[in-house]
């Protein structure tokens, strides 16, 4: 049970493991973009491919008792979950005799909740992991079946680092069968004292606040990109997205401003600091080059972000 992107590497490990899936568990297609059409879910897409597609069960909600039904007639062994989006009900989790388990991007029960990785780099952790834990109705709070820790680069976004936990949830996912299989598991009790949430964010999470210090704005574009994504606006009110930037040492102004004496595009920041924008994306266009897109942005004398 799961949904892209994290859910199709997991996925994708446990179709070239030896354990048969009986079906994929995903919620329907939906119109997405500003165009809203509706896209094929790439996990969808997964299941059907080889010589023998897996059956797919793709509910508007689990809340369902016939999707609850479909399931159980299948009797299925265990059930897999990964970034499904939505909380099951204890007759989901009841109808396998082996369990359910849930694949989560953190070292439990350090960031429970919805958006693990984000706020894992938002905190500046130096490693994350991906958790297989025993699903109960709380919220990420079951007994962990395995962990596997991996640092965390210095210049890493959530996107980036979202695509290396789903291989490594895919490994786990796999392992934690095994043990399953041939009665191996160990389930170990999360620590009470080491629980911290990982809330779900919102798009006006994204707004930049120039008077923060370097170190938190690079932790926050970081952490929200690609979504929800950072901005600021420009001189003349238009919006700019923040994709990288690195502080610049010996360099400073008031929060905003766009330092002319820098090379590049140099903004301060609060606390006597100032970052360089090295990828920014203009409003309604691609990404682009911070310096590229400064050299031929009109912006007027002492330029500021931030404060239209």
């Amino acid at each position: 049970m799961g949904s892209p992107p994290f859910g199709v590497e997991v996925l994708r490990h446990l179709l070239e493991s030896s354990h048969e899936i009986v079906t994929v568990v995903t919620p329907p297609d939906r119109p997405r973009g500003r165009g809203r059409r509706t896209q094929v879910s790439p996990l969808a897409e997964l299941a059907g491919e080889g010589h023998e597609p897996i059956p797919l069960l793709r509910p508007t909600t689990t809340r369902d008792d016939a999707f609850v039904a479909s399931l159980k007639a299948l009797q299925p062994d265990a059930l897999m979950v990964a970034s499904y989006g939505e909380i099951l009900r204890q007759p989901v989790l009841d109808l396998a005799p082996h369990g359910a388990f849930n694949v989560h991007a953190s070292l439990l029960p350090r960031w429970r909740g919805a958006a693990p990785i984000q706020h894992a780099l938002l905190a500046g952790d130096a490693e994350t992991g991906v958790s297989v834990q025993r699903m109960v109705l709380a919220l990420d709070a079951g007994d962990l079946v395995l962990s596997s820790k991996t640092p965390i680069d210095g210049d890493e976004n959530a996107g980036e680092l979202l695509a290396r936990l789903a291989v490594v949830g895919g490994q786990v996912a796999v392992q934690a069968l095994d043990l399953l299989e041939v009665g191996g598991a160990h389930f170990t009790p999360q620590d009470p004292a080491a629980i911290t949430l990982a809330p779900k964010l919102r798009k006006d999470d994204g707004v930049l606040d120039w008077s923060e210090d370097t170190e938190s704005i690079v932790r926050k574009i970081r952490a929200f990109t690609p979504w929800p994504g950072v901005h600021t606006t420009l001189p003349d009110g238009r919006r700019l997205g923040i994709r990288r930037a690195r502080p610049i040492p010996a360099a400073s102004g008031d929060p905003g401003a766009v330092l002319s004496s820098q090379e590049g595009f140099c903004v301060a920041c609060g606390g006597g600091g100032a970052l360089s924008l090295l990828e920014v994306q203009p409003e309604g266009k691609t990404p682009m080059d911070g310096e590229a897109f400064v050299r031929g942005a009109r912006m007027g004398s002492d330029p500021r972000l931030g404060a239209a």
